[in-house]
């Protein structure tokens, strides 16, 4: 698959992940310091890893929630929490049980942390904007 192709597979493969909202807002924030690497995590991250055929995508959303957590990178927690919950069809109990599940592995203020940033999230998709 040649360059060209993978962007395209990521670009579609993300929009279905995160939403157009959130891609449309990350391209809007291109510049030409950070638009090689969004290019790099479109081609690779989105196309050859999101992409591959052996995980369904629900399986990679709770792998990408959980290592979030782990590794304390709140922000793409909160990313991705919110985008299982609004495209990926997840429920807030299936984001209670990957944060109980991770506790045991990863600690329990990690988790406390995390379940407070899962809860913000949640809280934010239940809002009306207005």
């Amino acid at each position: 698959m040649d360059d060209d192709k993978r962007r395209e597979l990521g670009t579609t493969q993300r929009r279905k992940v995160l939403g157009n909202a959130w891609v449309d807002k990350s391209a809007a924030n291109k510049t030409p310091f950070n638009a090689e690497f969004l290019d790099l995590i479109t081609r690779y991250a989105w196309s050859e890893i999101w992409a591959r055929p052996h995980f369904d995508e629900r399986t990679r959303r709770i792998l990408v929630i959980g290592t979030m957590m782990a590794l304390g990178h709140w922000e793409e927690f909160r990313m991705h929490v919110r985008a299982a919950l609004s495209e990926g069809g997840f429920t807030a109990d299936d984001i209670k049980e990957i944060i109980l599940q991770q506790a045991i592995y990863c600690g329990v203020p990690v988790a406390n942390h995390a379940i407070k940033e899962a809860a913000s999230a949640i809280q934010e998709l239940e809002t009306p904007k207005g």
